[in-house]
């Protein structure tokens, strides 16, 4: 049996790309200065623990940086030896650093036009969507209209929300627009309907998505989305690993907003949890329902979202340490003919300046029964990566050279 298995740890960028000075990103470092940052507060208080990941670091996921950055990390996380997998680093070609971007690179399509985005100033969006959200969802008007933080901008309007009726639209550095809603006063299905007309809204903009954003609290300081985002996401363009092995009849097992990035096509089952441990749960239970050539893929979204974004350095890097002490438990639970990839969609360093993603490389590493460890080459493309999981399987990706792991 041969099943392919992807962790997706959104934003976790292990070095600079060698374009980053284009996107301000130059000498961003993501998992080079999480480390740095434990390591600087063990100097402070040495009962403080440093960034322990022993087997992220067996996988070759320190080596994989050292390869990236030419430099090897101010402090260790953890001995390599003896080293468990095949490990290297990945360029992303893609025209930007964006979620949709890295997953369909990935999976052989990678993306060479320009997303649209909305200009970081008041009334941000073009009056012709706010007026369509007004009239097509039958609202008393929208509050926000500006580039914000979600977590905050939801503190700042949320008792006005609840009292007007009048949902929060908002962006950010992301092709993205967004719209928060209270789940109990507004509703969460007619969020999703104005979602789904925010979406036709935004086409000729070139938009990459729109995303639910509902939460739940009473009052200022105590509001809190909650687990029901939902991501409307435009198809990509060219047939991903997705949709090959989908259509190969192998089974897509997607955890996480898998499915909604890829605008559930191709899609088997989804799964929907909250939190990296329910994320890391769910991935195992896929890896139990999943058959002979099965996809199962899974995007660990808080590395992005409630950690780099959020510019959180401790919070990252506690998350990583979460998964770290899990990873043995799916590695006991892996059938001869597995091979699992972990591996990132862009970089989000926590120490950056502002909020966005950040340019990076981002690691490559493969393990499973019977995967031979040590470096592979530099890969020009997420695509390289996607072209071995494909191989594995017995399909072939447009794009993308594949490495011997075996």
């Amino acid at each position: 049996m041969k099943r392919s298995i992807i962790l997706m740890m959104d934003s976790f960028g292990i070095g600079g790309a060698e374009d980053a000075g284009r996107f301000g990103d130059q000498g961003a470092d993501t998992l080079g200065h999480i480390a740095c940052w434990f390591g600087q507060e063990r100097a402070k208080d040495p009962s403080a623990p440093l960034l322990a990941l022993p087997h992220l670091a067996r996988y070759g996921l320190e080596l994989a940086h050292g390869m990236s950055t030419g430099q090897k990390l101010d402090f260790s996380i953890g001995a390599p030896e003896p080293l468990e997998g095949a490990y290297t680093y990945a360029r992303e070609v893609s025209s930007g650093k964006d979620t949709l971007s890295g997953h369909w690179e990935l999976t052989g399509v990678p993306v060479m036009f320009d997303w649209g985005y909305f200009p970081d100033k008041p009334h941000c969006f073009p009056q012709e969507i706010i007026d369509g959200l007004i009239r097509e969802g039958h609202l008393p008007g929208v509050l926000g209209e500006k580039h914000a933080s979600g977590t905050v901008i939801i503190q700042e309007l949320g008792e006005e929300h609840m009292r007007t009726g009048k949902p929060i639209v908002y962006t950010s550095a992301d092709s993205v627009l967004q719209i928060a809603a209270h789940e109990k006063t507004f509703g969460l299905e007619k969020l999703y309907k104005l979602c789904e007309i925010a979406y036709k809204l935004v086409q000729p903009y070139h938009i990459a998505r729109v995303i639910a954003r509902p939460f739940v609290g009473e009052k200022a300081g105590e509001f809190t989305r909650t687990g029901n985002r939902h991501d409307y996401a435009v198809p990509a363009p060219e047939k991903t690993l997705v949709d090959a092995v989908y259509e190969k009849a192998g089974g897509v097992y997607a955890v996480g907003k898998i499915a909604d990035i890829f605008a559930h096509r191709g899609i088997t089952r989804a799964w929907h949890a909250t939190g990296l441990d329910a994320l890391f749960d769910a991935t195992l239970e896929a890896l139990e329902a999943a058959g002979d050539g099965s996809l199962i893929f899974t995007n660990f979204v808080d590395f992005d979202s409630t950690y780099g974004h959020r510019r959180d350095v401790r919070g990252y890097g506690e998350g990583l340490m979460t998964i770290d002490r899990r990873l043995p438990e799916l590695a006991a639970r892996l059938q001869p003919g597995d091979l699992v990839l972990i591996t990132a969609d862009h970089g989000c360093d926590p120490t950056w300046k502002g909020s966005d993603h950040t340019r990076e490389h981002v690691p490559m590493l493969f393990f499973g029964p019977g995967v031979r460890p040590g470096a592979l080459k530099p890969m020009d493309t997420y695509s390289d990566g996607g072209q071995i999981l494909a191989r594995h399987l017995g399909l072939e990706l447009a794009r993308g050279k594949a490495q011997e792991v075996y």
